[in-house]
Order: structure tokens, then C-alpha cells, then sequence
């Protein structure tokens, strides 16, 4: 089976013949998934569980947590709930045991391309306090999450993300798997034609994946880049090193991120909104309309959660159960505009926009953002 290939990089975990098999049956297993087998549940759901249902309440499901009731007890849902747990945890397997067979010599490499670094920069914090809604969760089924660290220069919850993403989207994102950020930049182009940015920052950049199409977006801008891990941030440096990318990485928390007031004309994020708490939300939205200049943009892209067909949004919240992401069904239903308003957007810059993929996956990322009062400067 031919399968898409990641584009490789100086940090790249390269798979060996057996385990490049198994990650072809990862993808092979979750295609399979997705078609024929979910594809199924809507008209097993409208012809058995919807009228078992209404036969017992007397009327029809009315909203996602209705449908997840009757359509939970049917068998076809509980065996593909089932294996798409098996297939989560079977991705993560696979990818884990590539990266950690290799992990001495990655190291090796960060080490040897950070100290060459002549392009971007790397600032560590080891007294970052990790805010327990992400410490207390392996979100995505990943042992120790993004923050693992077993050994000095640790870099392997960096390259299981690099290589996990790709995995996990089967090759949709494009073979840097950027799409988002590739996406986000054409938005912000094609809405705000006239929008320079000298200064940009990506909140919860993980490995840098949807960093860079910036870099390349606004060229005269001094690129920055945020995250909690600091193997993810190890990885992230090296990486853009590697594929001749300016970006100065800084381990820290977007909820208080340390620069100075109106730091930045453009402030983005890529599917970090949904492992937020609402008050965390809160919390990064304020931050946002601190940092940036008066006319400054705050773009946050997002998986397309919002559904409008209740079965649509059940089956998109099957993450919140069984995927470690607890968050995901709360900022499906948020209403996003009176945050932007509480941290200070005006109401009429607030904007939610279905942005359409770049990349061969098709589909649509949610892009929810605003523009600070004030005139660019």
C-alpha cells in the first residue's frame, strides 16, 4: 500500500522498514474508519436508534446529548467507538516506539543544529509552572502529554507530535503537515489586504508546524513562538534551523506571556482554543489584546467543531470522551464573541469565518479572531 510520505527534515524520526508498515496500517486502519464504517452510523442512527427512541420518550431527540443517547446503544456504534479508540491508541504506539528507538541520536542532532543556530533562538524557563488543565491530562492518549522529560535535552514528545501529526491527519495537511498555518496566513491576506506585520507571535506552537507559513507570509516580520513543553519547544528550534526558518521559540504560558504591552501587530493560535478551560480562555484572550498594537489582529484557527446537525456534532464530540480532550464539546457550544468583548475587542471586529484547507484534505478550519482598537501603526 502506498501511503503519503512526511517530507523530511534534519529532525525528522525516520521509521525503518517494519515500522513504516505499521504506520501504513495506522492510516490504512483509519481511513478504513472513516469509510465504510462511520460513514454508516447516520443511517443506522435515522433508521434503528432515532425511532427506539422517540418510541421511548415520545418525541425525537432534540439535541447532540439526545442523539449520543439513542444512537450510544446500537452495537455498530459501540464497535467503531471501539476501534477508533484502538486505532488512537495503536498510532501512538507506533509512533512513540520510532522516536524513542532513535532518541539518542536526535538529541545528538538538537544539539548539534542549536548550537549552530544562526537564524532563530531558543529560551528555556525551568521554573514554568504547567497549569493542571494541561499536567493532568495525556491529551490524545500520548503518555506524559507534551511535557515528558526522561533525560537531559529530552526532544521526544517533539518528534512523536512531528511525526504523530502526520500520522494522525493520514498526509492531509501537506508533508510538513502546515496546512493551518498555511490556511490562517491566506485568510489573514485575503481579509486584511492592506495588513503589514512587523512582529508576529503563535501562541501553543508545539514542534512549529503552523509557525513557519508566517515566516514565509510576512518576511519582514520578526517571527515568535510560545509553548509550555520544552521538549516540543527543543524539537520546534532545531527544526526550523533545519529548514532555514527564523523563529525565536520561548518556553512560556500563553495566559501570561512575557512581553511587554502591544509587542505584536499579529497574534495567532492553531487548535489551541479547545485545550483551554473557559477561564484559561479568558485568560489568553486578555492577553491577546494586550500584547498587540492599537489596529493589531488576533486569529486563532481551529478544528471546524461547530456542527449545525446534532448526529454531526455527536459524532465530532467523540473526542471529548475517548480522546483525553475534555474541552473540545465546551468550545463547540461557547459563544466566542462576549470573550473577545470581556478582553477588550470591539464587538464589531469579532469575527468567526469558516476558512477553507490548502492542503489535500479539504474540508474547512474555524477561524475566530478580532482586530484591537486603534489605528496600525
Amino acid at each position: 500500500m502506498s501511503e503519503p510520505r512526511p517530507l523530511p527534515h534534519a529532525m525528522s524520526a525516520l521509521p525503518d522498514a517494519a515500522e513504516q508498515a505499521r504506520l501504513d496500517f495506522a492510516v490504512a486502519f483509519k481511513h478504513l474508519l472513516g469509510h465504510p464504517i462511520k460513514s454508516a452510523l447516520p443511517h443506522i442512527y435515522r433508521e434503528r436508534a432515532e425511532p427506539v427512541w422517540t418510541a421511548q420518550h415520545g418525541r425525537a431527540p432534540e439535541n447532540w446529548q439526545e442523539v449520543g443517547d439513542a444512537l450510544s446503544d446500537t452495537s455498530a456504534y459501540r464497535w467503531w467507538s471501539a476501534l477508533a479508540r484502538a486505532q488512537q491508541e495503536y498510532y501512538v504506539d507506533v509512533t512513540s516506539t520510532v522516536c524513542e528507538r532513535q532518541l539518542p541520536e536526535l538529541i545528538e542532532r538538537y544539539r548539534s543544529i542549536s548550537r549552530a543556530a544562526t537564524r532563530g533562538t531558543l529560551t528555556l524557563d525551568p521554573e514554568l509552572a504547567i497549569p493542571p488543565y494541561q499536567s493532568e491530562v495525556d491529551i490524545h492518549c500520548v503518555p506524559g502529554s507534551y511535557f515528558l522529560e526522561r533525560t537531559d535535552d529530552d526532544v521526544w514528545a517533539g518528534a512523536r507530535s512531528d511525526l504523530g501529526s502526520f500520522v494522525f491527519m493520514m498526509g492531509g495537511n501537506g508533508p510538513l503537515c502546515d496546512d493551518k498555518g498555511q490556511t490562517g496566513a491566506a485568510f489573514l491576506k485575503a481579509r486584511f489586504p492592506d495588513f503589514r506585520a512587523t512582529r508576529v507571535l503563535d501562541l501553543g506552537c508545539t514542534v512549529g508546524m503552523s509557525t513557519l507559513p508566517y515566516v514565509d507570509a510576512y518576511p519582514e516580520a520578526e517571527v515568535h513562538a510560545i509553548d509550555l513543553s520544552a521538549p516540543s519547544l527543543r524539537f520546534a528550534h532545531a527544526r526550523a534551523e533545519s529548514l532555514g526558518k527564523a523563529v525565536h521559540f520561548r518556553q512560556a504560558n500563553a495566559e501570561h506571556a512575557p512581553y511587554d504591552d502591544g509587542s505584536f501587530d499579529l497574534v495567532v493560535s492553531h487548535i489551541l482554543l479547545h485545550e483551554l478551560s473557559c477561564g484559561a480562555l479568558d485568560r489568553v484572550l486578555a492577553e491577546c489584546h494586550r500584547l498587540l498594537r492599537p489596529g493589531g489582529i488576533m486569529l486563532h484557527v481551529e478544528v471546524p467543531i461547530r456542527r449545525k446537525d446534532p448526529l454531526d456534532q455527536f459524532l465530532w464530540n467523540w473526542d471529548t470522551t475517548n480522546n483525553n480532550e475534555p474541552f473540545w464539546s465546551t468550545l463547540a457550544e461557547l459563544d466566542l464573541v462576549e470573550p473577545a468583548v470581556r478582553a477588550g475587542f470591539p464587538r464589531e471586529s469579532i469575527f468567526e469565518a469558516e476558512m477553507p484547507s490548502l492542503s489535500r484534505k479539504g474540508g474547512i478550519w474555524l477561524g475566530y479572531g478580532a482586530r484591537k482598537a486603534g489605528d496600525a501603526q
